[in-house]
């Protein structure tokens, strides 16, 4: 029989569709299985205005067979069949939709749509194929025809028998090479596993006829191997079960099915929209972080669905980045799918559902936190970091973030919520004040906290390297400014017995400038401290870059030298002063001394490494002769 070729167009088509279109062979059964259920719902809708057709759910399905020996993989369904010319148009020019074009013409009802666009996904039969024969009947007809290509050189059509309605595809799979195995395809546990993966959630059962063994009667190691037809699928998905039927198990078992993580889920989202968008979603936020979580090998996003057929593994676009932590799936009807189902356009509808599992991945997040603050804390320890990546990277969304922030409290000595700290403040407080170190051990000793504490006033500890950027970027929380105690200007009032007066400051001025000389390049300015009570020596700021985030900014890899504006304070009340009077007045050397073990004592409460060490303590020594 002389084959038919191809339109050039189409031929072009066929080449991308097997070499550069799916990016995972095992992608073709998943299409092929599609299809045989769009076949079973064109047979639902058309019982639906023919009143000779009765359509029983119970006797569609869709079968999978495996023959090791001849090398097919024989996939066939009891659904509406194909005629001669839908054979032709269908499959003879590719990218031609039967699926689409029946979708178009039929309203959506009881749930059944038609998932996709046949003629380019069954195309994707030739990544595996040698040959593919398609054999189908079309209800009403008393005739079957005959399908038969081998990709590139065209194909035959010609007429044949079958006994019964629906569609039968054969498909020739290629012999094994050097770089690729195909007998994968022939094997019954690999084809469970692809069917599971991609097709668990179509409604129709999909079988398989399953070697299986079992102990031969009266022995005890004699083994006999019987065969039993199995239906592989789960079909109905608990994402589009009623939320009052499902218990906490049940979406625990889900999340543990899914491979979601090893842990226990800390709470799920079951959520069905039917608006603008059609989509149900069950959505988990774990209990522990992933170890792979901070390192390039994680991959965030959610499953994707489209009536139940699995297109993405992670679709990243579903979830902003401070939120990666979310497991889950979504599953929608109103998703473009665009040449293949794993070629997914950006459009509308994958923006509307990404919008609205945002908030309510936020309310959860809320809810948690005001009603089990226990399980919040706990979550918070887990992903915090990510909630203040979001503030410092998205701009847009740091208004939604910052009532989900949490740091630890001075006054309380837990975890607290801005909120909380706000409605704490005595009337006279100007600012959030926070301190910034590696742990509350070494905050605690910071003397700048001194006159803060002193007050009565709150502080807040930071003590990752992401929070000061974060609270650099949200500035204010409720109209009050966020003051970090190492600040120039603290906006607190001085009482009478701590006020320096300007006539001593400037009596002192020489002093100062002196101290400031030696230490030329290393600090911006040396002067009288108002903060201090206790300690001699502290270093404060000027600027936007603060001595932690000096830290990490210096830590990091391509490392470009910004360094804090670093202000040497002094206090005046200190018995060391009047050492550094005395050196002045009488010993320049010794001031040379003094200024410079000062200079690094300070760096050391910073937690700043000291410029010379071997310098630094042979003046420790000097001191001690």
């Amino acid at each position: 029989m002389a084959k038919k070729q191809f339109k050039a167009e189409s031929k072009r088509l066929l080449e991308m569709m097997i070499n550069s279109i799916y990016t995972q062979k095992e992608i073709f059964l998943r299409e092929l299985i599609s299809n045989a259920s769009d076949a079973i719902d064109k047979m639902y809708y058309k019982a639906l205005t023919d009143e000779t057709i009765t359509f029983n759910q119970d006797d569609y399905y869709i079968k999978v067979v495996a023959d090791k020996e001849n090398r097919t993989l024989t996939i066939s369904d009891t659904g509406i069949g194909m005629t001669k010319d839908d054979l032709e148009t269908n499959l003879g020019t590719i990218a031609k939709s039967g699926s689409l074009a029946f979708k178009k013409e039929n309203e959506i009802k009881d749930g059944h749509d038609i998932i996709g666009q046949f003629g380019v996904g069954f195309y994707s039969a030739f990544m595996v194929a040698d040959t593919v024969t398609v054999t189908s009947k079309a209800v009403g007809s008393d005739k079957a025809y005959k399908w038969e290509s081998d990709g590139a050189d065209g194909y035959t059509l010609e007429e044949t028998t079958k006994d019964s309605v629906g569609t039968e595809i054969t498909i020739q799979i290629k012999e094994n090479t050097e770089d690729e195995s195909y007998d994968e395809f022939l094997e019954d546990y690999r084809l469970k596993a692809i069917i599971k993966k991609y097709s668990d959630f179509i409604r129709y059962p999909i079988k398989m006829d399953v070697t299986q063994k079992n102990r031969k009667e009266g022995t005890e190691d004699e083994w006999e191997e019987y065969t039993e037809e199995q239906t592989i699928n789960s079909m109905v998905p608990i994402w589009r079960k009623n939320k009052n039927e499902l218990t906490t198990e049940d979406y625990e078992n889900f999340y543990q099915e899914k491979h979601y993580g090893f842990d226990k889920p800390l709470k799920h989202i079951h959520i069905s929209v039917d608006g603008a968008v059609r989509y149900n979603a069950i959505l988990y936020i774990p209990e522990n972080i992933p170890f792979d979580y901070y390192s390039k090998e994680f991959e965030k996003g959610l499953e994707l669905y489209s009536n139940g057929v699995l297109i993405m593994d992670k679709c990243a676009d579903l979830l902003p980045d401070h939120f990666s932590f979310v497991k889950g799936m979504v599953d929608s009807e109103d998703l473009s799918l665009n040449i293949s189902r794993e070629i997914l356009q950006h459009d509308r509808q994958l923006k509307l559902i990404a919008k609205n599992i945002k908030s309510k991945i936020k309310n959860q997040l809320q809810s948690l936190l005001k009603e089990e603050r226990e399980k919040y804390e706990q979550f918070y320890k887990s992903f915090g970091r990510q909630l203040k990546y979001g503030v410092y990277t998205d701009f847009s969304s740091k208004d939604a973030l910052q009532d989900l922030l949490m740091f630890y409290s001075s006054k309380e000595k837990k975890m607290v919520t801005l909120e909380e700290y706000v409605s704490r403040m005595p009337e006279d407080q100007k600012y959030i004040y926070y301190a910034a170190g590696e742990t509350h051990e070494r905050i605690e000793k910071l003397p700048q906290l001194e006159i803060v504490t002193d007050k009565g006033y709150e502080v807040l500890y930071f003590t990752e390297d992401i929070d000061e950027f974060a609270i650099r970027m949200l500035s204010s929380y409720k109209e009050k400014e966020f003051k970090s105690v190492s600040s120039g200007d603290l906006g607190i009032e001085e009482d009478e017995n701590q006020e320096t007066t300007k006539s001593e400051e400037n009596e002192h001025k020489e002093l100062f400038d002196s101290m400031k000389e030696i230490l030329s390049g290393k600090v911006t300015d040396v002067r009288v401290s108002k903060r201090l009570k206790t300690h001699p020596v502290c270093l404060a700021t000027e600027g936007e870059v603060s001595i932690e985030m000096e830290k990490v900014l210096q830590a990091m890899p391509d490392n470009q030298n910004i360094k804090a504006s670093k202000v040497l304070e002094i206090n005046m009340n200190h018995e060391v002063f009047q050492s550094l009077k005395r050196a002045f007045e009488t010993d320049k050397e010794k001031l040379n001394l003094y200024t410079n073990l000062l200079y690094n004592q300070a760096l050391l409460i910073e937690g700043l490494p000291i410029n010379d060490p071997v310098d630094f303590t042979n003046d420790v020594c000097k001191i001690m002769i």
